[in-house]
């Protein structure tokens, strides 16, 4: 062979042991073949301790619930143990199927220190309160005591949780539809962002929440006041997003669909829309965070039920594990709320997505 020295691309090359402290980023190809590099045996057995953690740490949960003394003449029952228990089966059957699947073990692999972190925090919260005393009764009520609390009042919970998504949902898509119309129209005319900046200017730093004792008085109805108090609070988000979102499409676009002869109707949904998808997307994401606030707002000012409504209730009778029950109920409500958005938001822009297989 010739003195000539050979390049071969990047991409086609194995990434070598020092590729990530040679100065450049590696390549999705690269990273692919570090992250599949056969493990050792003590990096793979200590990966599969990990995976086991979350496990042994619901044992030891369990445990100091059942063996340490209680504080005072605490009453307990068995709700908490089963909760935990429910907790370690699921992930136990995680835990099992790792066995047998590359997917599920490296998903859990990833997981794992989270769910153990959780169940040490339920170990470090019923220690705290039940079994030390260190955050008193009745602030404070143990986790047992919140599980029961939120058995014994699960119809009513289920009920407020019923009131408050209708009255979340309500307000939500009258916030979303006027700020569409607002920032689509913004965008594509000068004339409407004329009019709208300065709206926007004066109504957007300012939380929606601040007109509530206005809304209280003008309002017809609480339920009616309160959804124009979320639809304010969503309507800011999304009419900025989605008329930046017009405003950022190159105009040769525009010009390209009047050449092929899109009308204004088929601009705005073939072009613009289409377009300003992934910030539009922001804007909901934003909004249903500001209308979960309002919503809590709303009905521990007003509204005479929902979920804020509850907890000002419970809290109103000093019944504490009630409140943070509900406290929970919400957390979990509006994760999956927002969970469901996501999903919604994937298969919209799936589009975006690059595929590096």
């Amino acid at each position: 062979m010739s003195g000539k020295t050979v390049s071969i691309p990047a991409e086609a090359t194995p990434a070598p042991k020092g590729a990530l402290s040679q100065g450049r980023t590696p390549t999705p190809w690269e990273l692919r073949q570090l992250e599949s590099a056969p493990k050792s045996k003590s990096r793979a057995s200590a990966d599969r301790v990990i995976c086991g953690l979350p496990i042994v740490m619901a044992a030891l949960v369990i445990a100091q619930y059942k063996l340490a003394p209680n504080v005072g003449n605490a009453i307990t029952t068995d709700t908490y143990t089963y909760f935990i228990l429910f907790m370690a089966f699921l992930v136990s059957v995680k835990f099992i199927m790792s066995c047998f699947s590359k997917t599920s073990y490296e998903k859990l692999l990833a997981k794992a220190p989270l769910y153990t972190a959780g169940f040490l925090l339920f170990a470090l919260y019923d220690y705290a309160t039940l079994k030390s005393g260190i955050l008193p009764l009745p602030y404070f009520p143990w986790p047992d005591r919140i599980l029961n609390g939120i058995y014994e009042d699960r119809a009513l919970l289920l009920d407020c949780i019923k009131n408050s998504l209708i009255l979340l949902f309500s307000g939500y898509f009258a916030g979303v539809f006027a700020g569409l119309l607002t920032g689509l129209a913004s965008g594509l005319s000068s004339r409407v962002r004329y009019w709208v900046m300065p709206l926007i200017q004066i109504l957007g730093p300012i939380p929606s929440t601040t007109w509530l004792p206005i809304i209280l008085i003008v309002a017809s109805s609480l339920f009616g006041g309160s959804v124009f108090l979320i639809a304010l609070g969503v309507w800011y988000p999304v009419t900025m997003t989605s008329m930046l979102g017009v405003l950022n499409i190159p105009k040769a676009n525009f010009e390209a669909a009047r050449t092929l002869g899109a009308g204004k109707t088929r601009l705005v949904f073939k072009v613009a829309l289409p377009a300003t998808m992934p910030h539009i997307f922001q804007g909901l994401t934003q909004g249903m965070s500001v209308a979960c606030t309002a919503l809590m707002v709303a009905e521990m000012m007003g509204v005479e039920s929902g979920l804020g409504w509850y907890i000002n209730w419970q809290r109103g009778w000093a019944e504490f594990a009630k409140m943070y029950g509900a406290v929970i109920v919400i957390c979990v409500t509006f994760s999956i709320v927002n969970f469901l958005l996501s999903l919604v938001k994937r298969r919209v822009l799936r589009w975006q997505e690059v595929n590096w297989n």
